[in-house]
């Protein structure tokens, strides 16, 4: 049977501990899990902790964790997605793919064809929903360090801001992924549901990124980070 494990948003140590009351129902009410189980725990700071539930009550679980040690090493290519925001679902799998993917950071980029507009109190929901499916995914993946999510951007704010060894964006028009030397750092800039323009290619470029193509089908803003990041970590990554 496969040990359960979990996320928990604050700093754990070996001894006793209280798990927050939401994950206490989801653990008793709906794993049905009981006094005497076992359980693994991450607290996204690269550790694991292995340990055993001592209470389980209807709103209450006690774990006493035992064992501690390191979890899955993160990539050797630190990467930063510029994921151009998508509406509803799409969004959703692009940083769950992203995250399985070994994905660092992720940004929702604002650009001229993007379709969504979020207001301040809107976004802040959309970013804790967001955060949510990355600890998902980091809890079904086995990684142990959650990803930063961003706050959405502009794209021509994120193009001044962000720095790294090599930057791609994705058009049709480009050079060979083979053609760049091993970098340690990646940002990688993919566009919303419309594309992205072609003078916001260009922008791109005038800042440094390099035109990266994947193939001669045009994929959906949803499937473009799958397969590009699966590409990077293929080739410079841990793949």
């Amino acid at each position: 049977m496969r040990l359960s494990r979990f996320f928990v948003d604050a700093p754990l140590s070996l001894g006793q501990h209280e798990l927050p009351e939401a994950q206490a129902h989801y653990i008793g009410r709906v794993l049905r899990h009981a006094v005497g189980d076992a359980v693994q725990l991450f607290d996204g700071s690269g550790q694991e902790f292995l340990g055993e539930l001592v209470e389980v009550g209807k709103k209450n679980v006690r774990v006493e964790l035992r064992e501690t040690f390191g979890g899955l090493p993160e990539s050797p290519l630190a990467i930063h997605l510029g994921q151009g925001l998508s509406r509803g679902e799409r969004m959703d799998w692009a940083i769950q793919k992203a995250t399985e993917l070994g994905v660092q950071a992720i940004s929702p980029i604002i650009s001229a064809r993007c379709e969504v507009r979020l207001k301040d109190e809107r976004a802040d929901k959309r970013m804790a929903h967001w955060r949510q499916i990355a600890i998902s995914a980091c809890e079904q993946s086995g990684r142990s360090v959650i990803p930063l999510i961003h706050a959405p951007i502009l794209l021509d704010d994120w193009l001044q801001q962000t720095e790294a060894a090599l930057k791609l964006v994705l058009h049709p028009q480009a050079q060979p992924w083979t053609s760049h030397a091993r970098p340690e750092s990646l940002a990688m800039l993919i566009g919303p549901e419309g594309g992205l323009g072609d003078q916001e290619v260009a922008q791109a470029q005038s800042v440094g990124f390099h035109s990266a193509k994947l193939g001669p089908r045009v994929l959906r803003t949803e499937t473009a980070p799958v397969v590009a990041l699966s590409v990077a970590q293929q080739l410079w990554g841990d793949f």
